[in-house]
């Protein structure tokens, strides 16, 4: 008969919640948003440019910081990073909510993801540091599951927040949890690892480099490839130059260069790459385009995914088991395929949400449970046990830099796409009528264009179907980026050399 597992500790306990209050706000406002962004648009008059950049803002810092912030809690212990954290992710959210303009918002959201960066990594450290061995698994399984349970009711109520009060409370809702995770906090014993140092020249050529690259395709959407683009992106090139040659020379790089040489680690991050820029792009304009082009509710857009969500939390436990037993290869090429057909139909099916958008999410979502589980084994194991952190550290800065990179590039083509097809629908509405043209050139503005007073109905419909196909493209170019997921994860994850697998075998 099995032992029953030894009741927690009470700093166990206190650890437990105060982790998961704090990482459950940053994940949150890494999805909510989204619900909320038809509505920042509306109400601030945010172009294309300004709304991706409400998201981008906040995912630039916490990809580029995310590694510095773990290494600063080692330093200088995990406990006050974290909770430095939590303190200047509360103020920016307050700011965010009380934001008078767009350039507010935007900068609010910068500091909000500076803020994340020191409390995410914080999370997992003070778990590891405080649970005894035998529980530690248990401790992070629990955190994982009430931090899932909050992120999969996040978008939920986000989009009733909207709908009954204002997209400000998606923020201000923040700063009582963040209250909350700070009187708790002196519960938790603080944990140091003496020797650890941030890497802040590393950390600053990542920033420039990835907002560069962020930058010269929202203003490329915007204006075309001009000077102010170019300029953007030379600064991502000479940027990308210099922390290649910089973490060659680091005495403490956040990205090791050997770390390159390891195909596994190389293919797990690839298709994290792509997979999650896919998810990312996917996660911000399907809300736009239910709410926008098929008029939905804030809260009705939250909930389009759910099943995404609740299968992912279902199965990942099933398909990580069968990983474990049967190596990762199979589910690493199978899983990112399936959720890019998954991507596509939601390009590709009409109607209704029961025939368009489930059937679409059930696919995705089964895509992702396929993949979850065994891409974070192959992660963690690709650089032995004594660097798992490393590795899992590394590719959870990828899949954040993933999504700012695809949100911007795929907004490119977003609002390419929205501009031919409002061209197009608009001259089979209302023909050549003398202020086309004008409609036309407001698609940076998304789903935010405005007509002219007088405009027939016919031109209103024009304009939401012009911008549900424009989505369609995007969410196909989102389909090829997983199908390609899937090739990274057959080609690069040869069966003999798989996690978990003996050579040969």
């Amino acid at each position: 008969m099995t032992a029953a597992p030894a009741p927690l500790t009470p700093q166990e306990r206190w650890t437990l919640a105060v982790t998961v209050l704090g990482s459950s706000m940053a994940f949150l406002d890494g999805t909510v948003v989204n619900v909320a962004l038809s509505a920042v648009q509306r109400d601030l008059h945010a172009t294309a440019g300004g709304a991706t950049w409400v998201v981008n803002a906040y995912a630039l810092m916490l990809a580029a910081l995310i590694l510095a912030g773990g290494a600063l809690g080692d330093a200088f212990g995990r406990r006050r990073v974290y909770g430095w954290g939590v303190g200047i992710f509360a103020l920016a959210s307050l700011a965010c909510g009380l934001a008078p303009s767009l350039g507010t918002l935007i900068a609010a959201r910068t500091v909000q993801g500076i803020g994340a960066a020191l409390l995410v990594p914080g999370s997992l450290a003070m778990i590891g540091a405080v649970f005894d061995e035998s529980r530690r698994g248990r401790g992070v399984g629990l955190w994982s599951a009430a931090s899932s349970v909050m992120t999969l009711l996040g978008p939920v109520a986000g989009g009733a927040l909207v709908d009954v009060g204002s997209w400000r409370w998606v923020f201000v809702i923040n700063v009582p949890l963040a209250v909350v995770a700070l009187i708790l906090l002196p519960r938790v014993p603080e944990t140091r690892a003496p020797g650890a140092r941030p890497d802040w020249l590393g950390a600053a050529g990542i920033t420039l480099a990835l907002g560069g690259l962020a930058g010269a395709f929202t203003r490329a959407g915007e204006a075309g490839w001009d000077g102010v683009a170019l300029v953007l992106l030379s600064v991502a090139a000479l940027a990308s130059v210099f922390f290649g040659w910089w973490e060659g020379r680091a005495p403490a790089p956040m990205l090791p260069p050997a770390l390159w040489r390891n195909r596994i680690f190389v293919g797990t991050n690839a298709l994290t790459l792509l997979l999650y820029g896919a998810l990312g792009a996917v996660s911000l304009y399907l809300p736009l385009s239910l709410i926008g082009a098929r008029g939905l509710s804030a809260t009705a857009a939250g909930a389009a995914l759910l099943p995404l969500s609740l299968l992912l939390a279902g199965l990942s436990g099933y398909f990580g088991a069968l990983a474990d037993r049967h190596g990762p290869r199979l589910f690493l090429t199978a899983g990112p395929a399936l959720a890019g057909v998954g991507f596509a139909l939601l390009g590709v099916l009409r109607g209704g949400y029961w025939t368009s958008v489930f059937p679409a999410a059930v696919v995705l979502g089964l895509g992702m449970a396929l993949t979850v589980a065994p891409l974070s084994s192959a992660v963690m194991g690709s650089l032995g046990r004594e660097r798992s952190g490393v590795a899992s550290g590394v590719n959870n800065a990828v899949a954040r830099a993933a999504g700012l990179l695809a949100v911007a590039a795929l907004g490119l083509l977003l609002v390419a796409s929205y501009r031919a097809a409002l061209d197009a629908r608009l001259q089979a509405a209302v023909g050549d009528a003398p202020w086309r043209a004008q409609v036309v050139a407001q698609a940076p503005r998304l789903t935010d264009v405005q007509l002219p007073p007088g405009a027939p109905a016919a031109a209103q419909a024009a304009v939401r179907a012009a911008f549900a196909d424009a989505f369609g493209t995007v969410a196909l170019a989102a389909g090829a980026l997983g199908v390609l997921g899937g090739v990274a994860g057959g080609v690069l994850l040869r069966r003999q050399d798989t996690p978990g697998r003996p050579a040969g075998r």
